[in-house]
């Protein structure tokens, strides 16, 4: 590769502040009153609906769609939160595109389904705005005790169930706010105004849950100790670690974990404070990799390049998400394995990758190498379970926790759910859903 002439750049302040007003501005605006009643009524109600079959957390998809319909935009809200208590969250970051929409049964008629993320975007917005008397409220206080450790969607949403139970909760999680990837691991425009904080202060005020952030467990806390001190424990620990490229990789702020691009960013008082590359590569292709790909766009950067070892129909991001990154200026390369970051004088230059191609159905490196000049490079190549803090014994299957299908681990008083627990998706709704499954068995455990 000849490297550029001209000196890598990295820095913070490429736009104006109305550039990045913007840029960072909701990627999606929500439904008007009137466009929500339009696309409420292109609904058939389906008996036995496939859409509600689809949705991982099992919403009552045609009742809530009727009730806005209807103009009651509250008893929409109920329906959906008592299935989905971030159902908010999950209207603005869920996939319905492959999840409730791509079921519905409009799709075999006229290829467009009706639109129920944005409708259940609609009525919780609405909700939220003007909550009025609680929706829920606790049932008698138990004499129970439940630890969770971990409050992203999982934890968030076995904890409020539990309360809502009348057990008694105590929350812990290693960062200084709660939310987990909804907080640190979502592009900023997906979740403008604060709204995931906005959604957690809602879900707290059921009562009886204690908070306690910036406790780590193995260092904070053991969870022998929980498990001897709690009646129950719930696990929703995320996934911690970060692939590596398994090449040498430069000690460089310029080449970091995307996951760690991406929280910098949404912590940051403004994006302006967030420095970017003029030339950025991110390697991987999910929906991590499109998130930092499309920000640093947004950023400032002037050429954005996403690199996948192999073909698009294997990407993890939808069709619909490389859709929006290429929409925003990514180009997307497909077919190309990293070997090196090249550096110059100490600066990140660029990335040499291997073609790849099938060989059968494995997939190898070719002789053939190409470059590309970066001054930044964000990998995005998954993320690890740790189980090291976990401290005592659990079984684990392909390095996460091994649960039945109601969360229950190995250890009789320890469920787990999300992400760290083995089987799943890797979906904000489906974490959402091992949290309150596991909630349901932990007090029908306790009251035995």
């Amino acid at each position: 590769m000849s490297l550029p002439s001209t000196p890598s750049d990295v820095a913070a302040g490429r736009l104006t502040q109305a550039e990045y007003a913007r840029n960072f501005a909701d990627a999606h605006p929500p439904l008007t009153a009137v466009q929500a009643l339009l696309e409420a009524e292109r609904c058939y109600y389906c008996f036995d609906a496939p859409c509600t079959t689809a949705c991982p957390t099992g919403i009552d998809i045609p009742t809530f769609i009727a009730r806005i319909a209807q103009g009651n935009l509250r008893g929409a809200a109920r329906t959906i939160l008592e299935e989905n208590v971030l159902g908010g969250m999950c209207a603005r970051v869920c996939p319905t595109e492959v999840l409730c929409e791509q079921a519905c049964v409009r799709c075999t008629q006229e290829d467009k389904p009706v639109e129920i993320g944005a409708l259940q975007r609609h009525a919780t917005d609405a909700y939220f705005a003007q909550p009025g008397a609680p929706l829920f409220t606790r049932a008698p206080a138990s004499d129970k005790r439940v630890a969770v450790v971990g409050a992203g969607p999982a934890g968030l949403a076995c904890a409020h169930r539990l309360a809502m139970m009348g057990h008694a909760v105590t929350l812990f999680d290693d960062k200084p706010k709660l939310g987990g990837l909804n907080e640190y691991g979502l592009a900023t425009y997906k979740t403008v105004d604060d709204f995931a904080q906005k959604e957690i202060r809602w879900l707290l005020s059921i009562g009886g849950i204690e908070v306690r952030p910036k406790h780590s467990l193995g260092r904070d806390m053991h969870l022998d100790a929980l498990a001897r001190d709690f009646d129950a424990v719930f696990l929703g620990l995320g996934l911690a670690g970060v692939n590596t490229l398994g090449i040498a990789e430069p000690a460089s702020t310029a080449a970091r974990a995307a996951v760690d691009f991406i929280a910098e960013l949404r912590q940051a008082p403004s994006p302006a404070a967030v420095p970017v590359g003029r030339r950025v590569v991110v390697i991987g292709g999910g929906m991590t990799a499109v998130d930092a790909a499309v920000q640093s766009k947004l950023l400032g950067a002037e050429d954005v390049t996403m690199v996948y070892r192999r073909g698009p129909e294997a990407m993890s991001a939808s069709g619909h998400e490389q859709q929006w990154a290429q929409t925003n200026g990514v180009r997307i390369k497909h077919w190309g394995a990293p070997q090196q970051v090249l550096v110059a004088d100490g600066r990140v230059r660029g990335v040499r990758f291997a073609r790849t191609a099938l060989q059968g159905e494995r997939l190898v490196d070719t002789d053939e190498r190409f470059d590309i000049e970066a001054d930044m490079v964000l990998t995005a190549i998954g993320q690890v379970f740790e189980a090291q803090p976990l401290g005592l014994s659990l079984d684990l299957k392909g390095g996460r926790i091994a649960t039945d299908a109601e969360g229950k681990s190995s250890h009789p008083k320890i469920w787990a759910g999300g992400d760290c627990r083995a089987g799943g998706r890797d979906l904000t709704v489906e974490a959402v859903q091992h949290g309150k499954l596991a909630a349901m068995s932990i007090d029908a455990t306790l009251r035995a």
